[in-house]
């Protein structure tokens, strides 16, 4: 008896997947176009959805049987029981509707964060009715956790939402669910929020990078000291009062008790850049990840420090400021 060859299963054709490809672009293109981006949303009519949960499934299904038996064995008490759980089902409805209809959602700007690390967003709900709102819970939508609030009576109420780790540029905000199941279980009352900001994301910095560059001396300061590339200061002086404690040696004083601080003065003879094409023999986004520990580095010291990236410059300078330009230059690099 021969054994027959086994013929690999054919594939189904990919025709009957274009509908439902192009059902799901319409059904997106037309959520898209009744949710247009905006930082601040006022739950309406318009933008509040309503569909029963599994408990309201289950409660109908309940009421059903106790109708038919009701019917079957002409009980009055069972009708009673029938349209007083109906009746308490249909006012939870419309409570839950209530609690979302008129809130006032408003995001603040996005923090901008490291990559590899977790973003916040900071939602704020407003309520201008003489009853407080129970249960509102925000979520990233695709994410499971949710954040709960209830918002007072004519007050606010702030939501922080958790983002996952997002790689390095600059990234839409995510879209944002709000839902209440408020009071009952039984409905679940939703409406889905599209956010215009956008969040920034920093490279992640190297961690263990190498010491700074040496600084590069200015035009007839040639001769005097600048940072070595350990990243150290050749001149020192005395501690003053009002010095900064970042600027404190503090190895020095641990070895000889004498309390010193680094010379920024003499040490910024010399301009300090920091630059892509020699931060060594990496792949792109090793690379921006030792700038961007490098500008952390600098600004800790209280150095002055440019950056040169390609196609674009910042002169060196200093200050908070100065380093969110280049935090802010490298993600979008």
């Amino acid at each position: 008896m021969t054994a027959r060859a086994a013929t690999p299963q054919s594939t189904p054709p990919a025709a009957w997947r274009l509908p439902l490809t192009r059902l799901r672009t319409h059904l997106a293109n037309w959520l898209n176009a009744r949710q247009p981006l905006t930082d601040t949303l006022v739950l309406a009519e318009r933008n509040i959805y309503v569909l029963p949960t599994r408990a309201g499934v289950m409660l109908a299904a309940t009421l059903l049987v106790l109708l038919v038996a009701s019917i079957n064995y002409q009980l009055n008490l069972g009708y009673l029981l029938t349209f007083l759980l109906a009746g308490s089902a249909v006012v939870g409805l419309y409570v839950g509707h209530a609690t979302l209809r008129g809130l006032t959602l408003h995001l603040g700007p996005p923090q901008a964060h490291f990559a590899g690390s977790a973003g916040v967003l900071e939602v704020q709900l407003a309520s201008t009715r003489r009853t407080p709102r129970y249960a509102v819970g925000l979520r990233v939508r695709g994410a499971r956790n949710w954040a709960w609030a209830d918002v007072p009576a004519q007050g606010n109420a702030t939501v922080q939402l958790g983002l996952p780790p997002l790689p390095r540029g600059l990234h839409p905000a995510p879209t944002l669910i709000v839902e209440t199941r408020f009071p009952l279980g039984t409905f679940r009352v939703w409406s889905v929020w599209r956010p215009a900001a956008q969040v920034l994301v920093y490279p992640a910095p190297e961690h263990r990078p190498p010491p700074l560059p040496p600084g590069q001396p200015r035009a007839g300061d040639a001769g005097i000291a600048t940072v070595q590339s350990s990243g150290e200061f050749d001149g020192v002086r005395a501690w003053r009062r009002g010095d900064p404690l970042r600027l404190v040696v503090w190895k020095k004083l641990a070895r000889a008790d004498e309390l010193v601080s680094r010379d920024t003065r003499q040490a910024q003879h010399h301009d300090l850049w920091l630059d892509y094409a020699q931060a060594g023999m990496l792949d792109a986004e090793a690379k921006l990840s030792r700038l961007c520990a490098w500008v952390l580095a600098a600004e800790r010291l209280g150095l002055d420090y440019g950056l040169r990236l390609p196609g674009l410059e910042l002169p060196p300078a200093g200050g908070a400021r100065h380093q969110r330009q280049c935090l802010e230059a490298l993600a979008q690099c």
